[in-house]
């Protein structure tokens, strides 16, 4: 098994483990906190980002999960895109379907970061900050060439 596969399984365990556990406490033992600034609080989040598309939620586990599919499907045709993106892909995945199983478990994404301060801002989790990571790591490396990541 290659070194990147082997580093991205350990990332995506570790890192998908540490999230559920922590949407979890939030969900069950209520780990609430607030603060001046950001606060940490239970929510739930039926839609996607901003609570778009909330009117399919009981759906968007199953387009969510088809979507990780097709990726899947993907990246096995072109194992390239997957070694040239390994780390982007791993936080990808982590993200995707740590969220996904909350759609199964709690009818929707257990969501606690809060930000407050100045403005009212979105409600997030450590899966949907580990998604823009992504992001952020597939446009690095597009715009500052194949050595940045």
């Amino acid at each position: 098994m290659n070194n990147k596969l082997k580093l991205s399984i350990f990332i995506f365990v570790l890192l998908f483990f540490l999230d559920q556990f922590v949407k979890y406490g939030f969900a069950h033992w209520g780990w609430d906190v607030d603060g001046p600034y950001m606060s940490l609080k239970l929510a739930y989040n039926y839609g996607v980002a901003f609570s778009m598309f909330e009117f399919l939620q009981e759906y968007l586990k199953y387009i969510q999960l088809a979507m990780v599919i097709g990726g899947t499907i993907y990246l096995l045709k072109n194992k390239d895109v997957f070694y040239e993106y390994w780390l982007a892909a791993t936080f990808l995945y982590v993200g995707a379907l740590s969220n996904i199983l909350d759609r199964f478990t709690y009818g929707a994404v257990v969501d606690y970061f809060y930000w407050h301060y100045g403005f009212e801002f979105a409600i997030f989790n450590i899966a949907d900050v580990i998604i823009n990571l992504s992001v952020a790591l597939i446009l690095y490396k597009q715009f500052f060439g194949k050595k940045a990541v």
